[in-house]
């Protein structure tokens, strides 16, 4: 999640580490975002030279926690607004939601990509998704209200046959330290 407004731009990870610090390029575009408190919902990527998510590059710049030379920049793929202007809009359905996120990000910032779908087109874009050798989409309804933290049946991830699974980025657990003599 991203906050904007009194305070200062905001990151934080899913698990909710604040990553403020860690993207700066992202609190930047951040900053300059319109007046008033916004909450937006997205992913923090890095893109290759066609403009696909690259997790092994992803997992280097997160793990370093800062940019730094020879680490590569990252974008916040923005899907979704909670709080536009101050105003929590949970409560209003997807559509009216990216009509807020679409005059938000109107100005544009190098940093923040907004994702936007295409209504009636999933199995197109899933072809499309193949052909890039993306991991998959996701499928959300129009009027569908968001709700934080829960999955619903109003939006389906459809991943490519193939994709990275998700495992693979999970960190090894530690072994236990022996006992004390």
């Amino acid at each position: 999640m991203a906050w904007a407004g009194e305070g200062g731009p905001r990151l934080k990870t899913r698990n909710g580490a604040d990553a403020t610090t860690w993207f700066p390029e992202v609190v930047r575009g951040l900053a300059e975002l319109p007046a008033g408190e916004h909450v937006l919902d997205g992913e923090v990527v890095v893109l290759d030279e066609l403009g696909r998510t690259d997790f092994d590059k992803l997992h280097a710049r997160a793990k370093a926690r800062r940019w730094k030379p020879g680490l590569a920049s990252v974008v916040y793929c923005v899907f979704d607004v909670v709080v536009h202007r101050g105003r929590d809009i949970r409560h209003q359905p997807l559509r009216r939601r990216q009509a807020c996120l679409e005059q938000l990000l109107r100005q544009g910032a190098p940093s923040l990509l907004r994702v936007t779908g295409l209504e009636g087109q999933g199995s197109q874009l899933f072809h499309q998704a193949r052909l890039l050798e993306l991991e998959g989409i996701v499928a959300k309804r129009l009027d569908s209200l968001y709700l934080a933290g829960q999955r619903s049946e109003t939006w389906l991830k459809v991943k490519r046959k193939g994709a990275t699974p998700a495992q693979r980025f999970n960190r090894p657990k530690r072994r236990p330290l022996p006992e004390a003599c």
